[in-house]
């Protein structure tokens, strides 16, 4: 029975951070709890699924009773079960998927599966209610998308990665400058250090594209390293990081303002993981302040992380919409983000 107030339980696990929450009409944090993973994963430079999938199963039942501690709550106060069923990593997502099954089945409540990057559009109405249209830039590790959405619930990818993702350019661009995982953050600190002096290429694509490449700038930085190597110079790395993320920041920014004067859109969101960067939020925020019609909005660095409180929150369109899962609910490390329009 839906009452009033809505209230969504929600599971994220899609790579390595176990995290639950209690979400109130899609729009209030009553609990958020985020177990990270990033100490088990440093030593081996990335992600190793194995022991992804291991740590979550060791914490998913205590994140959950905390979550529902933090909010003096029981499953009996609960509307639905929300769970991230992919895109992501197949062993982590299944333990997610399981136990948000478990619990629905359990306590007879509706299930939700949510496709990871609605939850990071979503999780900016956490801060802000939305306007439509709308255009989120998303920004991940896996994911560098442009979304255009009319109303609640329905996604267009106008623009996606063609290779590698911008978070995965800066992990192995940071590798190369013998930074520690995850790379992005010490990349961002180094940029902020240096000056721009190395000439990196820009991939705009062919005319009218908004699609996203970064492999090739990522070979570019690597070969300016074996190149000094060879010759015995010397690599400065604050400029080398800065030179590289004033390339990605120059075709994220320059590519999203074109598309938002293209579809006429009222407010651009940022999401996903690189949303956190203090580089492309500054460049956003310089570049939006000479459009006074469009509103920018920028989740808190908490909300750009993976967490379930953005599940929770893209969970409640579809709870408003009737569109349940069944028991036969799976993982799915490739779902396609229109596929999962309302």
């Amino acid at each position: 029975m839906k009452n009033n107030d809505q209230l969504i339980l929600a599971i994220e696990t899609s790579c390595d951070e176990t995290a639950a929450s209690i979400i109130r009409n899609g729009n209030e944090i009553v609990s958020n709890v985020v177990a990270s993973q990033i100490d088990s994963h440093k030593r081996f430079g990335g992600v190793v699924p194995e022991i992804a999938s291991r740590h979550h199963v060791e914490q998913v039942t205590i994140v959950l009773q905390e979550t529902l501690e933090q909010a003096n709550m029981t499953m009996d106060d609960i509307d639905a079960v929300a769970v991230t069923e992919g895109p992501g990593l197949v062993g982590a997502l299944l333990i997610g998927v399981n136990a948000a099954k478990a619990l629905a089945f359990a306590h007879n409540k509706p299930l939700i599966g949510v496709h990871h990057i609605a939850g990071h559009i979503y999780a900016n109405r956490l801060e802000k209610e939305m306007t439509f249209p709308l255009l989120s830039l998303v920004v991940s590790g896996g994911h560098t998308e442009l979304v255009l959405m009319k109303e609640h619930g329905k996604f267009e990818v106008i623009g996606e990665t063609r290779d590698d993702a911008a978070g995965e350019a800066y992990d192995k661009v940071a590798r190369v400058l013998n930074l520690p995982y995850p790379g992005g953050p010490h990349i961002d600190r180094l940029a902020h250090e240096g000056t721009p002096s190395y000439n990196l290429p820009r991939a705009w694509l062919e005319e009218g594209s908004y699609d996203f490449s970064f492999s090739g700038l990522k070979s570019a930085v690597i070969n300016t390293v074996h190149n000094a190597t060879q010759k015995g110079e010397e690599i400065v790395p604050e400029n080398l990081a800065a030179s590289f993320q004033a390339s990605v920041v120059d075709v994220l920014v320059t590519k999203t303002i074109r598309a938002t004067k293209e579809y006429g859109v009222k407010q651009v969101l940022l999401a996903g993981g690189v949303a956190a960067n203090k580089g492309l939020r500054a460049a956003l925020v310089s570049a939006f302040s000479e459009i006074p019609d469009v509103e920018l909005v920028i989740p808190p660095l908490s909300l750009c992380t993976d967490n379930a409180a953005m599940i929770g929150a893209a969970a409640s369109v579809l709870f408003d919409h009737d569109k349940y899962a069944d028991m036969a609910l799976n993982a799915y490390p490739g779902l396609d983000l229109e596929d999962q329009s309302v």
